[in-house]
């Protein structure tokens, strides 16, 4: 008789919050999943980066959001950037995971991401972890008479002794993006953000320092962290959908990246959650410092730009979509 599915233990949730619009957007973030999912019985823990000298600028985040973050029962942790900082920021979601309890399963989000849904009735299995598969083929870049994918994948491989031919998927043909393992950094999960978090900065660290030959020619900024994390995630048993799909960047979370894109092609449930959980005064009060939220969902110009595109017949490529928005004047961040 097939035993009974693995209950889904409790486990914290984090995103980076810092200077700037993150810091909004971490507001967001929070207050979502306080209105999706109000019987959450993990904690919710803010990675702030603390001023030093990775960092040209002071990194922490105003007054208001923390007092809005705490308000909704998040947790904010100070993390000190040892190898990133202003040259990189992104490489913030890989130093904040050792600012999180040991040996305690995780679910990191990127600041700009809404759940819609109840996040802790998702069946993760956290000793395989796995990323988000909402992504395009952005890197490698091929060049004509450069390394093709094979070539460049496997050189990452070889580099930190894993083994390649597991992480492929052979439903693709050679040389297609698809077939090689590559995730968007907008969401990822494990058993221990310290296992994880110590691996992920060793890869990239290593792969930013000495990258192979076949990488010569690759640009790594913005992508270093998409280019680490499948190794990552194949080096601890993990893969491709190790969750039912259509949960998360589906029912139960939205990555929406900038305001005007969600406005432009994302569901009608993730309209109504955004525009519910500003209502409150002391919500809408902070968010509105950020200019972009203000004239997006206070002053309705996200229903403009709604309103320009069908949900159902959407541009192929986002950057029409961006050209679009730009033409309208209605393009913020």
């Amino acid at each position: 008789m097939a035993g009974k599915r693995k209950k889904t233990p409790i486990f914290n949730v984090m995103v980076v919050g810092q200077s700037g619009r993150w810091q909004y957007e971490a507001v967001l973030f929070a207050a979502s999943l306080r209105a999706s999912d109000p019987d959450f019985k993990g904690r919710l823990f803010v990675a702030e980066p603390q001023p030093g000298p990775k960092w040209n600028d002071d990194p922490r985040m105003g007054k208001s959001a923390r007092e809005a973050l705490e308000m909704l029962g998040a947790e904010i942790i100070p993390f000190d950037s040892q190898h990133f900082g202003s040259s990189y920021p992104y490489g913030n979601k890989i130093e904040a995971l050792m600012a999180l309890p040991k040996g305690e399963p995780f679910v990191f989000f990127d600041t700009d991401t809404l759940i819609t849904g109840e996040l802790s009735k998702v069946p993760f299995d956290f000793d395989k972890p796995s990323a988000s598969m909402k992504r395009e083929g952005t890197w490698p870049t091929i060049e004509l008479y450069g390394p093709k994918y094979t070539e460049t994948w496997k050189s990452l491989y070889d580099k930190f002794a894993l083994e390649f031919d597991g992480s492929l998927d052979k439903s693709h043909p050679d040389e297609y993006w698809e077939r090689y393992l590559y995730f968007n950094a907008g969401w990822f999960f494990f058993r221990c953000p310290h296992e994880f978090g110590t691996r992920f900065a060793q890869y990239a660290t290593a792969i930013r320092d000495d990258r192979p030959h076949a990488l010569v020619c690759q640009e790594l900024n913005p992508w270093l962290d998409q280019v680490a994390l499948p190794l990552v995630i194949h080096s601890f048993g993990g893969g491709r959908h190790t969750i039912p799909e259509g949960l998360l960047d589906g029912d139960i979370s939205c990555h929406y990246r900038l305001l005007p894109l969600l406005y432009a092609r994302e569901s009608d449930r993730v309209v109504e959650v955004l525009e519910t959980i500003t209502e409150p005064n002391k919500i809408k009060k902070v968010v509105k410092q950020n200019e972009a939220m203000k004239k997006m969902i206070f002053q309705k110009k996200g229903q403009k730009v709604r309103d320009m595109f069908d949900r159902d017949n959407l541009p192929r490529k986002e950057q029409q979509m961006r050209n679009q928005i730009k033409r309208a004047n209605l393009w913020m961040r």
